[in-house]
């Protein structure tokens, strides 16, 4: 009998470990190609032939077209600069809310919850007329804080900190609270050491969609100077649509940075939301 159930464990295993090896596949297919087509020479790509699984000849032309002909380098800073700030802003918010909704006892904090995570199922498209008269009417239309401002808080990062916060024993915030710490003191040396994977979850979440953003910085920025990367690459599209390898190459440079951090991030990304109780 035990043979049988071992025997039984060890084909469940290997039947798991395909089916883990065949999603693995599936999903690092898209961009194994763009690295392919990446790193193909233009001929390569345009001549037909046989099909191959690897540059025939490998080349670096394509990013050097991409560098020369659009400013690439700028696209990549304003990203950067966009995200960093967008990120911090957004991390900031989501904590200090997080604390307020799962530590304090106010009036009406349910309800304000409930609004705020009633948010979520509004898509931008409903909100984006708004948001461009409210930009317009400050006087921010066309600058990178008419991208910033609008993302600087974000409902999902406020329910994920709450939930997070909620796991905190309220003992400690009593105790600090007992030994005369205020709100901010109690939750600068008590709550945020606790929250290190809850950070580092937030600041992925921040990066990954701001770097992604397209939709409103499309609508927001009017200076191709000012431009993100994923703008760069309809703009790119819209002026050379049959250059397979350079499109590939501008979006292999969008793609990179945010896979790097979320290997930088992962560990403590998948911590994190078992912490929070997100399935």
């Amino acid at each position: 009998m035990s043979t049988r159930v071992q025997r039984t464990a060890r084909w469940s295993t290997a039947a798991r470990t395909v089916i883990v090896l065949v999603i693995g596949l599936i999903t690092i297919s898209p961009l194994y190609w763009m690295v392919v087509v990446a790193f193909s020479t233009r001929s390569e790509l345009l001549g037909g032939g046989e099909f191959r699984l690897w540059p025939r000849e490998f080349t670096l032309e394509n990013f050097t077209r991409v560098f020369g002909s659009f400013p690439v380098a700028t696209w990549f800073g304003n990203s950067v600069a966009i995200a960093v700030v967008v990120t911090a802003l957004s991390v900031i918010t989501s904590l200090l809310a997080g604390y307020a909704f799962a530590q304090l006892r106010f009036r009406g904090s349910t309800v304000l919850f409930f609004i705020a995570l009633a948010t979520l199922v509004l898509p931008v498209q409903v909100i984006i007329v708004s948001l461009f008269r409210l930009i317009t009417g400050l006087g921010i239309y066309g600058t990178y804080w008419g991208v910033i401002l609008p993302s600087a808080a974000s409902a999902f990062g406020l329910f994920l900190a709450r939930q997070f916060m909620l796991g905190i024993p309220r003992e400690l915030i009593e105790a600090a609270r007992l030994d005369g710490a205020s709100h901010i003191q109690t939750f600068l040396r008590v709550v945020l050491p606790m929250s290190k994977s809850l950070i580092a979850v937030l600041v992925f979440m921040g990066l990954l969609q701001s770097w992604n953003d397209f939709a409103w910085p499309l609508i927001a920025l009017r200076d191709n100077q000012l431009f993100t990367l994923p703008i760069g690459l309809l703009f790119l599209q819209g002026q050379a649509n049959s250059d397979y390898g350079a499109t590939m190459a501008f979006a292999l440079i969008n793609v990179v940075p945010i896979a790097l951090v979320f290997l930088f991030f992962q560990r403590y990304f998948i911590a994190g939301f078992a912490r929070s109780g997100i399935k």
